[in-house]
Parts: C-alpha cells; sequence; structure tokens
C-alpha cells in the first residue's frame, strides 16, 4: 500500500507545474490547460485526504471541483475563440482589452 504522504507530495509538484505553466506561459490554451492540472492536483489531496480519514467527503469534494473545471474549460474555451475570432491570435500579452 502506498502511504498517502507519496500522493500529497506528488499533489503539491502538479500544483507547483500548473503555477508554472499559467505565470510562465503567454498562449491562453495552455494557461487553461495548466489551471486544469493545478485543479486535478486538488483533486488527488482531496481523495488522498478522504482515504486517510476514511470519509467520503474527499470524493464528493472531488467531484465538485470536477463539474468546476468542466465549466471552467466549456466557458474558458468559449472566450478563447471568441478572442481569436476578433484578434486572430490567442497570446495573452497581446490583448488590451482584458485589463483596465
Amino acid at each position: 500500500m502506498v502511504p498517502e504522504s507519496y500522493y500529497l507530495v506528488l499533489s503539491g509538484i502538479m500544483f507547483a507545474v500548473g503555477v508554472v505553466g499559467v505565470v510562465s506561459r503567454r498562449n491562453a490554451l495552455i494557461i487553461l490547460m495548466s489551471i486544469e492540472i493545478m485543479l486535478n492536483a486538488v483533486n488527488l489531496a482531496f481523495v488522498a485526504a478522504g482515504s486517510y480519514l476514511g470519509d467520503p467527503a474527499g470524493n464528493v469534494f472531488a467531484f465538485m471541483v470536477m463539474t468546476v473545471a468542466a465549466a471552467e474549460a466549456a466557458v474558458g474555451l468559449a472566450i478563447v475563440i471568441a478572442i481569436f475570432r476578433h484578434r486572430e491570435t490567442v497570446d495573452v500579452s497581446e490583448l488590451k482589452e482584458l485589463k483596465f
């Protein structure tokens, strides 16, 4: 049996990779994929904690995060498609209408 700390370490590494992807990349699709990696890392932490505590609440929270991730992917891709049709680029550094 694998200790729960291994899952939490893996979750932390996945979250860190997602944060680096969001901070360092300029492509909107890569940023959305990095956010999905971060949400999957949180899911892994919830399931590992729930398994360690013997409580199914971790699985319930993971399911809720999955529904939020699905909504985020749908809305995010719709926004990216709309921006691409308007500007013909998905480079977030070239988009000034999103800034104040």
